[in-house]
């Protein structure tokens, strides 16, 4: 069986010039990156703009194994689908972080004969927008040291910063830093933190932002410190917004690129949904729907955390309305969220099934909470049965979703007709009535509060004294309208990852929160998560190499 890098450097690309043109995207709107990738000019949107919007589809998923349960793979083998079946339709993802690339999750180019191409680029320096974002992060940390270091005009207090610096790899020791050692000359010695990118602000103002205008606003409104007698100090106040915008100038254009079967893909931004709010670009998304009758796009984790935040941030940031979710189940997770070990996941074992399918159920119940029709899927992998399958699909009939299984990893965009028919269907037959899950009026508790019990299942909600005062702090200066963006676990509903299935009975730990006010939403870290994560005993990193020919290999 070959693997998924294999099948992806065996592929016959078309160039993206004639990938563009199948949406009439003429060479003059392209900014090109080599012959396979290229960056969509502002031009090009202004020129689209008036048209109608497609249908929007979005993919999400159960709670998920370490290894994840091929949510990008379903996203790209509907898009291939779409198109097999004559339909106008453009996949909108997320760019990949080199974090789990070299840790333990793999790339996110999709899987087997659902991938978008070129792999090897996308999965690592690609446009370089994530380079871009690190860079004006840092900047902006170097230019608030510099403030205080030239003279602290601004009566900076050192021991208030809150802006942290960022780097795109998993690096542990990062996590809590001493700087400014040395010299007078060497700067101020203060406590410092490592984020990793794709849990910077940065990354989420530009993936929120509309336009140059409003990414320069919410940059200026980044609160990075505090003064000594507890006054907000923002990007703006250290003169670091022009030259934080220069640096994403490039970054903030959507990426196009295809999948093996040549539909249009928009790769662009990269917030995890576990840390972060877990979708690709406003921009992106934007710029698909007025280019195709169908835009697939998915939103990271499971459903608990990406589409919840890809319902109550994005859709209510941007003023999208989904049209259709697909939620994405493996009998694998199914089982490992039933209790069975990763090692045994190959094994059929219906009992196991029965135990852990209440965590389909539960996300069934959450998706309808937003008013949107859900169609259920099951990404086949070669160890599944006949009998796991039925299982499955008698159990989502008897509550009234709509059921397909997703062969796409074998077969591409062929093994994802049944579902794509099916979404068609769903969205003809059943209109969506979106609305987000809570209103904007709602104190940040009350915020937190629902998403825990409506969403998570959980008894209730408890805080840190650190957290009590930062709520306090946050809602004194302003920002209590804000949405909640909710830092948690992947692996269950509850803040405890060895809590699987359908938890109940339990709390929800609050350990910090902060404002990220240039993105516009309050962050909850729940538990022990972590922001800037580390490597593994036995990191990706160690099976990835460079032949003699340039060759890359050992990427997944």
């Amino acid at each position: 069986m070959k693997t998924d890098i294999e099948i992806a450097q065996e592929a016959v690309m078309k160039p993206i010039k004639e990938v563009a043109e199948s949406l009439n995207i003429t060479e003059d709107d392209l900014e090109l990156y080599g012959k396979y990738k290229a960056k969509i000019s502002n031009e090009y949107y202004e020129k689209i703009k008036e048209n109608p919007d497609g249908k929007l589809i979005l993919v999400t998923a159960i709670n998920p194994t370490p290894a994840g349960e091929g949510k990008t793979t379903v996203t790209v083998g509907l898009g291939e689908a779409f198109g097999r079946l004559n339909k106008k339709a453009v996949i909108a993802l997320r760019e990949p972080s080199l974090g789990p690339c070299f840790g333990i999750k793999g790339g996110a180019a999709g899987g087997g004969y659902a991938q978008v191409v070129p792999m090897e680029d996308l999965n690592l320096h690609f446009t370089g927008d994530f380079h871009a974002i690190t860079a004006a992060n840092n900047l902006c940390a170097a230019m608030l040291d510099n403030a205080i270091q030239q003279g602290n005009e601004l009566q900076i207090d050192p021991n208030q910063v809150v802006w942290k610096r960022c780097v795109d790899i998993n690096d542990r020791v990062l996590r809590n830093i001493v700087v400014g050692l040395g010299r007078k000359v060497d700067g101020v010695v203060r406590e410092d933190h490592f984020v990793i990118t794709v849990a910077s602000e940065i990354m989420a103002i530009l993936c929120l932002a509309t336009d140059y205008a409003d990414l320069k606003e919410r940059l200026g409104k980044i609160i990075l410190a505090y003064t000594y007698d507890g006054k907000p100090v923002t990007a703006k106040d250290i003169r670091a917004v022009g030259s934080m915008a220069a640096l994403l100038k490039d970054a903030m254009k959507p990426n196009l690129i295809q999948t093996l079967e040549h539909t249009p893909a928009l790769v662009h931004g990269g917030p995890f949904a576990n840390i972060a709010h877990g979708c690709n670009s406003v921009k992106a998304t934007q710029t698909a729907l007025k280019m195709a009758d169908y835009v697939i796009t998915e939103a990271g984790f499971g459903a608990d955390l990406g589409a919840e935040k890809f319902m109550d941030i994005k859709c209510r940031k941007a003023g999208l309305k989904p049209d259709c979710v697909v939620l994405v189940a493996t009998v694998r997770a199914l089982k490992y969220n039933g209790g069975v070990a990763k090692e045994h996941l190959s094994e059929e074992n219906l009992e196991a099934l029965a135990k852990g399918i209440v965590n389909l159920e539960k996300h069934i119940e959450n998706l309808q909470k937003f008013g949107v029709p859900v169609v259920v899927t099951l990404n086949q992998f070669v160890t599944d049965t006949e009998a796991e399958y039925q299982f499955i699909k008698q159990f989502c009939e008897e509550r009234n979703c709509e059921f397909a299984l997703a062969e796409v990893w074998a077969k591409g965009g062929e093994g994802g007709i049944a579902l794509a028919e099916k979404v068609i269907e769903t969205i003809e037959r059943k209109p969506s009535h979106f609305a987000p899950l809570y209103p904007d009026d709602l104190s940040i508790k009350e915020k937190i509060e629902t998403i825990a019990k409506e969403i998570y299942g959980a008894d209730g909600v408890s805080y840190s004294p650190e957290a009590e005062t930062a709520i306090r702090k946050i809602e004194d200066l302003g920002y209590g309208d804000c949405p909640v963006c909710m830092a948690k676990t992947q692996y269950s509903l509850s803040d405890d990852m060895k809590k699987l299935g359908r938890p109940t009975g339990f709390t929800i730990h609050i350990r910090e929160i902060y404002i990220s006010a240039g993105a516009g939403f309050v962050v909850a870290i729940t538990g022990n998560i972590m922001t800037m994560p580390g490597l593994s005993k036995s990191p990706a990193a160690y099976g990835i190499d460079l032949t003699d020919d340039g060759k890359i290999t050992g990427l997944f």
